[in-house]
């Protein structure tokens, strides 16, 4: 079996600290979700470049956290860090559709309510056997840990439960969208992805580069590497997040032995 090509460890101020060697959320439970929401095949590439993704969206989150937990001098992360981390950063705000299934975020969404001002009940999972983002999130859960051990990090069991359905929401819609470009065309409709190269300005962001996908040779039914970048694109709205996300991707998936 091909490894996984090994990645480089960068760590600064306000970046993400990126683990060496293999993503703690592994290509087959990126598949799986893939295959909760659609029936095309998924090619090794996008499985790794879906999975570098989630980790450094999670990852910058986690950093995010700790910086908020390190002024109140804790080491221990508890939801309300998670809140600070997003609160200083609208960047990290991903996943919003776990936000009704949290306590965390109760006071961020609001309480909901009829025609005649009547509040209505918190949504609650689904009872449906069909998968869904809310009720798989546990199975983030060791992906989740390894991530905080590698950041040096411990949290709370509510914290842990948050980052699981942050990145189970994340991954789930950047399947879709995935899947959307896929059938809509892919790149001959909607353009390539353009990456900053290190050491030179980033070009300027237009509206209209929140849909540019980059451009596949593949079948109509297989999602590619490229087309995770470019969901990543629409999951993402821009800023330097984004570009660390889209960079890091690409260098996970530059082995041939990737396709």
């Amino acid at each position: 079996m091909t490894a996984q090509p090994a990645r480089r460890k960068r760590i600064g101020p306000g970046t993400a600290s990126v683990m060496d060697g293999v993503s703690p959320f592994k290509a087959s439970l990126v598949k799986a979700v893939f295959r909760d929401v659609t029936p095309m095949h998924v090619s090794r590439s996008a499985a790794w470049a879906a999975a570098s993704v989630t980790r450094t969206v999670l990852t910058e989150i986690i950093d995010g956290a700790r910086r908020a937990a390190a002024e109140e001098a804790r080491k221990k992360l508890i939801p309300r860090d998670l809140l600070s981390a997003i609160d200083r950063n609208v960047e990290l705000e991903v996943g919003d559709k776990w936000y009704d299934h949290s306590p965390t975020f109760r006071g961020l969404t609001g309480v909901l309510s009829d025609a005649e001002g009547v509040i209505l009940p918190s949504p609650k999972r689904s009872r449906s056997r069909k998968p869904s983002a809310v009720v798989g999130a546990h199975r983030f859960e060791a992906g989740v840990r390894k991530l905080l051990r590698s950041q040096g990090a411990t949290a709370v069991p509510a914290m842990v439960r948050d980052l699981d359905g942050i990145a189970s929401v994340f991954l789930t819609d950047l399947a879709r969208d995935a899947a959307t470009i896929v059938r809509e065309g892919g790149g001959e409709r909607f353009g390539t992805v353009t990456l900053v190269v290190a050491g030179k300005p980033a070009p300027p962001l237009r509206k209209d580069s929140f849909r540019a996908l980059s451009a596949r040779r593949v079948t109509a039914r297989t999602i590619g590497r490229d087309d995770i970048l470019a969901a990543t694109t629409l999951q993402l709205f821009g800023g330097g997040l984004r570009q660390r996300t889209l960079t890091e991707a690409r260098e996970a998936t530059q082995d041939p032995s990737a396709g």
